[in-house]
């Protein structure tokens, strides 16, 4: 197969050597095609995979003592997700289709041998790891300490930057397919303080949504309101091993 959206991201952060890009590419499995709300790998699950998404969007998440749903994380394209299967037997987490996609399977055998035999890859994905575990601190700051409006408001921007990486924000309008209940289910907020919030965005002259385009105004003062760090750029991978 041609390059994927993982073999592109991976290529932004460093040079991928021939053999690296087609040991890459091996790893893919069965490319399954997957409709908005599809439950793709339950919490508890002892079919424990990696995904690498090739278009769409998903949710990883946790359902609650009492019923309410926590997202831990939002899934694009190119991204490498369920790592969690090189360390547990089971699935510590569900994954969910939030729009139509096409993810392919990663079985965890593959994963690690892939490791063993291009040591530098297996490095690649422990920095990636390490920036996602970053990315979740940062989340969980937002969570315990920022006020609701500045939750969404750095939710909105991350997700933009982080879209802008993979070319699929066009200057600062981007495709935002969740809902006032789903950002809600981030951001620890009920739908009915969701749309409060973003009526307040959108007042302010900061954002501007019209259905599931989301237009960023003012991304300064976005930011700022977010009290957001932008640690993409920051991710260091010179100290890697040379490329094989």
């Amino acid at each position: 197969m041609g390059e994927n959206r993982f073999i592109e991201r991976l290529g932004r952060l460093t040079g991928l050597s021939n053999a690296e890009k087609r040991a890459l590419s091996i790893l893919d499995g069965h490319e399954r095609i997957y409709r908005r709300g599809a439950l793709i790998r339950p919490e508890r699950d002892r079919v424990c995979e990696a995904y690498i998404i090739n278009s769409g969007w998903l949710l990883s998440f946790l359902l609650l003592g009492d019923g309410n749903r926590q997202i831990l994380r939002i899934h694009l394209p190119g991204d490498l997700v369920g790592l969690s299967c090189a360390a547990y037997a089971e699935s510590p987490e569900s994954l969910v289709a939030v729009t139509d996609a096409r993810v392919t399977t990663i079985e965890r055998s593959a994963l690690f041998d892939m490791m063993v035999s291009h040591p530098r890859l297996g490095a690649l994905l422990f920095v990636i790891g390490q920036a996602e575990q970053v990315a979740m601190h940062d989340r969980l700051a937002s969570l315990g300490r920022t006020s609701a409006r500045a939750r969404i408001a750095a939710l909105m921007i991350d997700t933009m930057t982080r879209l802008r990486i993979i070319n699929d924000a066009t200057g600062n309008s981007f495709v935002f397919p969740l809902t006032q209940e789903e950002i809600g289910d981030a951001t620890g907020l009920t739908a009915v303080h969701v749309n409060r919030m973003i009526r307040s965005l959108v007042s302010e002259g900061l954002i501007l949504r019209k259905a599931s385009l989301l237009t960023i105004l003012n991304e300064k003062r976005l930011a700022e309101v977010a009290n957001y760090v932008n640690r993409y750029p920051d991710i260091d991978v010179r100290a890697l091993p040379l490329s094989s």
